[in-house]
């Protein structure tokens, strides 16, 4: 339980936690916190000309508003983000508690910059708290808003009040119209901000549940084609069986001898249906190794994967294509769904008699990576039938390599039977032969 691979090293792995999330994931994760580094920023360009003023008084109060507001501003921008993902309702009154939380700050703060001690140091930065949560109250308000033109009405509303307001406070009226401009500019600014940054969430959701689509179509139409394939060979072939075999019971009925024959051809064009239903399948389980290396790196690709393939496929055999073909599509199928890598390697090379498929990428799987799925465990089967083995799991630095290996068939000696000796002659036999075989033995037992 304490090993490499139990939980406590995954839960120690660095960066582990954020290995395991989807790109989209990340990406909201981002997001998120950039709304809350913005109250941390708007809490330090607020306080930060406060800590050196020499009237506790005066800073301690403005101190304690400013982080109010910053609370509120990270809060609201929190639950905007849930309500423009669709995970919780509209934060209405989160909005207004906001917006009164900037008017009270703002006015406080413009009481004590006309109204207060005259101190130019007092004065500047009460001036500096009204003008940065004014943009900031306004920018995160305007991301509650359900549209374009409720940001910018709720961005221009705030700048109105905070012209038309801080006027009857003794803010001369040149000042006044700076401090709207400023809150019209600088929180048009923020809700844009704000806005852009919603809207690129939304698309890399879409780009994700596109992409999934387009998955679950492909299998979709995949099962259509198998199935048509499925309905051309069986549906001739059931129809005439099922008319002999009515035409052989009224045989059978009357005493006649024809009957026989005719039971017999229902059991040849049996053995017919059932031989073409195996070509069909074994024709849908076969994998072309050239277009399963073009199929995953133009699949990794699109994913925003950097995927490179070295090697070629020229002279290896069909059945070695096709069992590596398989573990291509399965490897590049772990990479999309259980990691989230920049990069991913394939590499096809020969050597020492055998063929070596290596998928390499730097997106650990969640888990550890311990390379026991189902998946594997039936590529591992597959190879198995040829002599060959698979293993996966981590290689070191956050990678994650999968190396498959084939043996080559031997050239067939001289005098040989023809596919090789022993078990792999057993295995080469041709399936035709011998169901020729069972096809005869069948028709001598019921034939008369």
């Amino acid at each position: 339980m304490g090993g490499p691979g139990g939980w406590w090293g995954r839960r120690s792995r660095p960066g582990g936690w954020w290995r395991r999330k989807s790109t989209p994931a990340k990406v909201e994760t981002y997001t998120r916190w950039s709304f809350h580094s913005f109250a941390l920023v708007e809490f330090a360009a607020a306080a930060g000309p406060l800590f050196g003023q020499r009237r506790p008084g005066i800073a301690v109060p403005l101190l304690l508003l400013v982080a109010l507001h910053s609370a509120l501003c990270a809060v609201t921008a929190s639950r905007s983000l849930d309500w423009k993902r669709g995970i919780r309702e509209r934060p209405v009154r989160l909005l207004w508690a906001l917006g009164a939380g900037t008017a009270v700050t703002g006015v406080v703060a413009l009481l004590i910059s006309e109204h207060g001690p005259a101190d130019k140091d007092v004065d500047t930065a009460a001036h500096g708290v009204f003008a940065v949560v004014l943009v900031f109250g306004s920018g995160i308000a305007a991301l509650g808003m359900p549209d374009r033109r409720g940001m910018f009405a709720s961005v221009a509303g705030f700048a109105a009040a905070a012209g038309l307001g801080s006027f009857p406070l003794g803010l001369p009226g040149p000042a006044a119209l700076v401090s709207a401009a400023v809150g019209l500019v600088g929180g048009g600014f923020m809700a844009f901000t704000c806005a852009f940054s919603v809207w690129l969430l939304d698309a890399v959701y879409e780009l994700d549940e596109a992409r999934e689509t387009r998955a679950r179509l492909a299998v979709a139409e995949e099962r259509l084609r198998f199935g048509r394939d499925l309905h051309d060979v069986m549906g001739r072939n059931l129809a005439v069986i099922a008319l002999k075999s009515e035409l052989a019971v009224q045989l059978a009925q009357r005493g006649r001898p024809e009957a026989v024959p005719q039971m017999v051809e229902v059991q040849r064009l049996a053995q017919e249906a059932q031989r073409e239903v195996r070509e069909v399948v074994r024709g849908y389980r076969e994998a072309d190794l050239a277009t399963e290396l073009a199929g995953a790196q133009g699949v990794l690709t699109a994913a925003g994967i950097d995927c490179a393939v070295t090697g070629s496929v020229t002279g290896l055999p069909v059945p070695v294509q096709s069992a590596l073909g398989w573990v291509v599509r399965e490897a590049a199928t772990n990479v999309l769904r259980h990691g989230d890598p920049r990069r991913c390697t394939v590499g096809l090379t020969v050597r020492q008699g055998q063929v070596v498929l290596t998928v390499e990428n730097d997106g650990v799987p969640s888990g550890g990576g311990s390379g026991g799925g189902s998946g594997l465990v039936g590529l591992r089967e597959r190879l198995a039938e040829l002599g060959g083995t698979l293993r996966a799991g981590p290689a070191g630095s956050g990678l994650f390599r999968l190396t498959a290996r084939v043996p080559l068939p031997s050239p067939a000696r001289p005098g040989a039977p023809r596919g090789g000796t022993g078990r792999e002659a057993e295995r080469q036999e041709p399936e035709e032969a011998v169901r020729e075989t069972h096809s005869d033995e069948n028709v001598s037992e019921v034939t008369p």
